[in-house]
């Protein structure tokens, strides 16, 4: 069958591997070495030259992490992919590449904390300047653009407040000045959304979520959708940074993976539910999701996304005392950072992930004291909800007594 023909359900358990080529061995084996032998030295020269190719030292390359590599860059609709020892390692590799002392990066104005920390090294060490803008409009990405702008960095939704930000609009204002566009799609998957579609020129992912889905594994993703733009920073940020990504946790990736339509169906199905019941809470200020129908970017959610995915931010009464007595509060649903495990998790973004975030930029972001991060797993929708209920009980007697 054509690859063209193949849906992401069957790219997800096929792409990448041909088990003729490995001993007839139905799951993917496990590559664990360091280096490879060379039958002579002529061909160890010719390897690293580049006149032949094979494997040469793991750093460089490994048949495991190679076939993730296949499989993601086919979930992407992307040319190549790399794989990284961390979320933020994909992050500051492409940045790096793009990037010289004196530039300029225009990005989402709500961004993860560890990203927003490392433009704050760049800006310090290497005067690599960027600007934080909500990118409703063209007109306001087209005014943020200078004579040193060489990107534009995106995050949607934006963690962690849901925002959506149009990235048909974004590219087409991109490709007009000549401006490279990355997509961080870790809070979908690439079965929810495929930034390079709209065009996006790299995507990445915390491959630690969603893509392995089960909290056993650090690490990250970039597509890319240029395959001589891939190999090109194959061969020199990511080699010579040397952030790569171990075989056996590529492995695990690749078992993680193969479950992702079916886990992100019930994450989403699992977030509808407790959307409708969060609805019903008079303790709950505003609730973020794409999916919803009151949400006002929720025509943008339709045009560029499957669906809403498994995360719901909201906001408590009371501040942050109220917010944090009611995850306190909370049995089942777990406090932890990270998301798209089979555990449901909430956290306090104020005072964890974003906790680095001056206030006033935290703020601007729309991170606010009373905002907790749902993110929703894969129990029994109606469990989590009798968790949500007993926590929400436990905030009403605090907030009666404090009356």
């Amino acid at each position: 069958m054509k690859k063209s023909t193949l849906h992401k359900d069957t790219l997800v358990i096929h792409e990448g591997y041909d088990d003729t080529k490995h001993h007839g061995s139905l799951a993917v084996p496990l590559y664990q070495t360091s280096t490879y032998s060379f039958e002579t030295a002529v061909q160890g020269e010719k390897r690293f030259s580049g006149e032949e190719a094979g494997n040469i030292y793991s750093r460089l390359g490994n048949p495991t992490v190679r076939i993730l590599e296949e499989r993601m860059a086919a979930l992407e609709n992307g040319a190549g992919a790399l794989a990284f020892g961390s979320g933020m390692a994909a992050v500051s590799s492409i940045l790096v590449h793009l990037t010289k002392a004196g530039d300029h990066i225009i990005c989402s104005r709500g961004i993860y904390g560890c990203t927003f920390g490392l433009l704050g090294i760049m800006q310090e060490k290497y005067n690599i300047t960027h600007s934080l803008i909500s990118m409703k409009t063209e007109e306001e990405v087209e005014k943020a653009i200078t004579p040193e702008t060489v990107c534009i960095y995106v995050e949607t939704p934006i963690n962690p407040t849901m925002e959506l930000v149009d990235l048909e609009m974004v590219c087409k204002v991109a490709r007009k000045h000549g401006l490279a566009v990355v997509v961080d799609n870790t809070f979908t998957s690439p079965y929810l959304q495929n930034p390079i579609d709209y065009g996006a020129d790299f995507v990445l992912h915390s491959a630690t979520k969603y893509i392995n889905g089960h909290g056993d594994v650090i690490a990250g993703l970039l597509i890319g959708k240029d395959a001589d733009e891939m190999q090109k920073l194959k061969m020199t940020v990511q080699k010579d940074y040397g952030a790569i990504m171990s075989p056996f946790d590529a492995w695990l990736l690749i078992r993680g993976l193969k479950t992702l339509p079916v886990r992100m169906e019930r994450h989403t199905a699992n977030a509808e539910k407790i959307l409708d019941y969060l609805k019903g809470q008079q303790l709950v200020e505003d609730i973020y999701y794409p999916f919803d129908q009151g949400n006002p970017q929720f025509e943008i959610a339709k045009s560029q996304m499957k669906a809403g995915g498994g995360l719901i931010s909201f906001t408590v009464k009371g501040g942050k005392e109220s917010a944090q007595a009611f995850i306190d509060s909370l049995s089942l649903i777990k406090i932890a950072v990270s998301l798209g495990d089979a555990e449901t998790l909430i956290q306090h973004p104020a005072t964890m992930t974003h906790s680095g975030v001056p206030e006033a930029d935290r703020l601007q972001m729309g991170i606010t004291d009373s905002l907790l991060r749902l993110s929703v797993g894969l129990e029994h929708a109606d469990d989590l909800i009798d968790d949500l209920d007993s926590a929400f009980i436990a905030l009403a007697q605090k907030h009666s007594t404090h009356a």
